[in-house]
């Protein structure tokens, strides 16, 4: 085993571990308890609708759909959209913060949109009758409203009387950022008593692109009896139906940072199911459903749910985890199986940027302080690097001297480094150490929301994105776009350089082969980071940065060149074995005698 193969099983785990690990382990699914794989509903039972209808036949644009019916206006702080008296359904909904593109002229997200319009998006609620001669509010249900806006201080109430006796209300409120509160209602008129279940659901037509990172879930998930399940759009279609019965948790559609949940009464037991409807195009539909109430006659009776439909802001889902005491909500947002480091890295990032105000110095100095705590760890495993190094010229005498041998060499190799007590391995350390901060720093990046179009400095606007420069067009200097492979940017470039920089004051390898993968190394990082978020590149290039200085100024310390060897006139830092040659009678040099120990170099001027 030479002194290189540690280092180079350590670079190629961290690469299988960074680009396989997902792919080749992906997160296991949850195995449902065996009351979540029955349909608990009895047949008895009502059963809310499940029919997800179909779009129209001449699909019209957002704002026609729109204006095909009456609504409400919502004017929140941080949402616009409007409710449809039309079945009483939240199906107009944009977010105020947030924008398609880093223009802040561009549009806003829009999350949910109307029947009629493209990729019908929307929630609604209802009651589920047991005798179906009972009428209740359904699609087509056109109710009164008591005002015409609805905002964070006036809840609307929606009203509709069945001719039988039974009037429905619902009473929709929403607070200052993306939770509606919806209480149904229904007054019993009638001298019969009637019973009723409770519903509410999300559906959404056409099966979305998601980005499909293995490290990101995008589709229908939820909690479930405290456990969180992932399904793929995929999952639904094959299964047809997917059902859970459970007291507290949530349910719904997530995109990459948006969310639309339903959030039933965290003390009632609910039926939960995931459908699949196609008749051409995905249609999907989220969906719960309480146990039946008795309305008994003069009775009122009413059911509490709640709509998530906004961005999934990591403080904000925590806080309404905490406040609604809603089970597991936390868990919207998908900091993987490292949460531990993955959560505790986001928040420090999220206070540094509190003092700062920008997410890329937040990187430089979270970088920094990662060093700082480490630096004992990394200050050992560079010295033992440095002593490797000015071991160099005595090593690959060594492999000459054995060439013919190789169980020698490597005996007499593993002896040098006993002699000098350095660890061939030593160099493996910054590189382990790095792993696990630079995937949780990837995943910080890639599903937080207050990283997109986050900006940093000069042509950076989005940390969450590739560098939107590219080496192939002199950066924006010619007026053409490289295909995607050739995108490599300002900053994977500088990150390149700088992993060049550090492998020079590392041990070079002896074999030639490895000595040109390793040199191969730094442009296949480069190709490799640059369709990574240029935030991720950041932190590396100023990691390495940091790295080469403190390597820098360690072989200074031993006067170690960083060509190889020992400076002329310095103490040598592992006082390599000195190797004698005498001349015989004919003038040639005798063998030169095994080392037998450390000789200390004298300082060049004096003769030995």
């Amino acid at each position: 085993m030479t002194d290189q193969k540690n280092l180079i099983l350590a670079i190629a785990l961290s690469l299988a571990i960074l680009l396989g690990f997902q792919f080749l382990f992906p997160a296991p699914k949850p195995t449902p308890a065996p009351q979540q794989q029955a349909t608990t509903t009895s047949t008895a039972s009502p059963q809310a609708p499940t029919a997800i209808g179909s779009a129209a036949q001449a699909p019209m644009d957002r704002a026609q759909a729109l204006a095909q019916t009456s609504r409400v206006k919502i004017d929140a702080p941080r949402l616009h959209g409007s409710i449809n008296l039309t079945g009483g359904r939240i199906d107009d909904v944009t977010l105020r913060d947030y924008r398609e593109t880093v223009d802040p002229n561009s549009p806003e997200i829009v999350l949910l949109t109307p029947l009629g319009g493209p990729s019908p998006y929307y929630a609604d609620y209802g009651w589920a009758p047991a005798d179906p001669s009972v009428v209740v509010p359904g699609a087509n249900t056109v109710w009164t409203a008591d005002r015409q806006t609805l905002t964070p201080d006036a809840p609307v109430v929606l009203r509709w009387d069945n001719g039988q006796g039974l009037v429905f209300e619902r009473t929709i409120s929403v607070d200052a950022n993306f939770m509606f509160t919806v209480v149904q209602r229904v007054v019993n008129n009638t001298d019969k008593p009637v019973q009723l279940a409770p519903y509410g659901r999300v559906l959404r037509f056409g099966t979305p692109v998601t980005q499909g990172y293995f490290v990101l879930h995008e589709g229908p998930y939820g909690v479930f009896n405290g456990t969180l399940d992932e399904k793929t759009y995929k999952d639904v279609q094959d299964d047809k139906a997917i059902r859970h019965s459970t007291t507290g948790g949530w349910l719904g559609f997530t995109d990459k940072y948006w969310l639309a949940a339903l959030i039933p009464d965290q003390s009632v037991k609910v039926d939960t199911q995931f459908l699949h409807q196609s008749d051409g195009e995905g249609r999907y539909l989220a969906t719960y459903q309480a146990d039946p109430v008795t309305v008994a006659p003069g009775q009122t009776v009413d059911s509490t749910g709640r709509l998530f439909a906004g961005a999934k802001e990591v403080d904000l889902i925590g806080s309404y985890a905490e406040t609604l005491n809603i089970t597991k909500f936390d868990f919207a947002i998908d900091f993987g199986w490292f949460w531990f480091l993955t959560k505790p890295f986001f928040k420090v990032l999220a206070w540094i940027h509190s003092l700062v105000g920008n997410f890329g110095v937040a990187i430089l100095i979270f970088t920094l302080a990662l060093k700082l705590l480490f630096y004992p760890l990394a200050d050992k495993s560079y010295r033992s690097m440095a002593k490797m190094k000015a071991l160099q010229p005595e090593m690959v005498k060594l492999r000459e001297r054995y060439a013919d041998d190789r169980a020698k060499q490597q005996q007499e190799l593993m002896a040098l480094y006993k002699r000098e007590k350095v660890n061939p391995a030593a160099g493996c350390l910054p590189i382990l150490i790095q792993i696990p901060v630079f995937f949780a720093l990837y995943k910080v990046l890639l599903v937080t929301i207050e990283m997109r179009h986050a900006p940093f400095f000069g042509w950076v606007h989005d940390l969450s994105a590739p560098d939107p420069t590219t080496l192939f067009n002199l950066f924006g200097l010619i007026p053409w776009a490289p295909p995607a492979m050739l995108m490599i940017g300002a900053w994977p470039l500088i990150m390149g350089v700088t992993m060049f920089l550090q492998q020079k004051l590392n041990p070079a390898p002896a074999d030639p082969v490895q000595a040109k993968v390793f040199m191969l190394l730094p442009v296949v990082f480069t190709f490799m980071l640059a369709h990574f978020p240029v935030g991720l590149v950041v932190y590396w290039a100023w990691n390495n940065t940091l790295t080469i200085l403190q390597q820098w100024s360690i072989m200074k310390r031993m006067h170690v060149k960083i060509s190889g060897g020992v400076e002329e006139g310095a103490e040598s830092p592992v006082a390599p074995p000195s190797v004698t040659r005498k001349k015989n009678g004919s003038g040639d040099a005798k063998a030169p005698a095994a080392p037998k120990g450390p000789v200390t170099r004298k300082p060049a001027g004096r003769k030995g």
